[in-house]
């Protein structure tokens, strides 16, 4: 069978999959794929699955499929799987850098300093010790976030619709996060109901200067709304790592104040890749002995 790798991966990761068939990253050969391995970049729309007659296999390197279009997938016999195990660390460690980043002002100091500033007084810190953390979603990314803001003395606290009780949080209604929450970092799948759900109804509810990190989708905040209220002071500060559209261009986030912003670089650690590639060799080692 042809694998192809849609997207970048470990470099070792052809020849591991090698035993299983024919590796190519050529995604012009996607007629001739039986199975299609991408990341956040590659869309596997309708238009892709029209021009692979052959697939049978789509695996998403990573948390959530919504880059897949799984109905009409299954629709045409093709299973659809991803990673979520792989990516848990590396994105919880990057939510964690905005959380400690925002209130310690590094952007805006080290900016500064390299404009020959020295804004030693205009810059004052607070600290994540006994703040309280909300969670909206408590998967396996928001649980190890979790874990890092207790070791810091942070309360924590989550909703998640699917989840009554918790180890990792206290669990609660999502109304009482966002009026409780010092911060607010979102780990949901991007769904209608998610859509838009930082809004500015949402944000008026939430504590004035609180911070909300978002490295789960773009598009379950209003970007318009939350530079709205990073404007007002509203919110003290948003830490992004995905975006409506990536690049983000022309988005009202790149001129807001107090917004700490990555180029969606939650899951790119050396040691995830390798994590990734360990998850799609066994995933199609599963899928080759059927």
């Amino acid at each position: 069978m042809v694998i192809l790798l849609a997207d970048a991966f470990a470099p070792d990761l052809p020849a591991r999959l090698k035993p299983f068939g024919e590796v190519t990253a050529d995604v012009a050969r996607v007629a001739e794929a039986e199975v299609i391995v991408v990341r956040s970049k590659t869309k596997v729309d309708k238009a892709m699955i029209d021009k692979a007659p052959k697939l049978k296999y789509v695996i998403r390197g990573g948390v959530g499929v919504d880059t897949i279009d799984v109905e009409y997938a299954k629709s045409k016999g093709i299973a659809v799987d991803n990673t979520p195990e792989a990516s848990s660390l590396a994105v919880a460690e990057l939510a964690f850098a905005l959380m400690i980043a925002m209130p310690c002002h590094v952007a805006e100091a080290d900016a500064s300093m390299k404009q020959g500033k020295w804004l030693k007084k205009e810059l004052e810190r607070t600290e994540l010790h006994g703040k309280t953390l909300g969670l909206v979603g408590i998967g396996r990314i928001a649980r190890e976030l979790a874990a890092r803001a207790k070791a810091f003395g942070m309360k924590v606290i989550a909703y998640d619709k699917y989840v009554e009780k918790s180890d990792a949080a206290e669990m609660t209604t999502l109304d009482e996060v966002l009026a409780k929450s010092d911060y607010i970092s979102l780990h949901t799948p991007l769904t209608d109901e998610t859509k838009g759900m930082i809004n500015a109804a949402a944000i008026a509810k939430m504590k004035k200067g609180a911070y909300v990190i978002n490295t789960c989708r773009g598009q379950v905040i209003v970007e318009e709304d939350v530079a709205a209220a990073l404007a007002s002071g509203q919110l003290g500060g948003y830490g992004a790592d995905v975006y409506y559209k990536e690049p983000p261009e022309g988005s009202p986030l790149l001129k807001a104040p107090r917004a700490v912003l990555t180029p969606h670089l939650g899951a790119s650690t050396e040691e995830n890749l390798l994590r990734l590639g360990d998850c799609i060799v066994e995933r199609i080692q599963k899928y080759a002995k059927k």
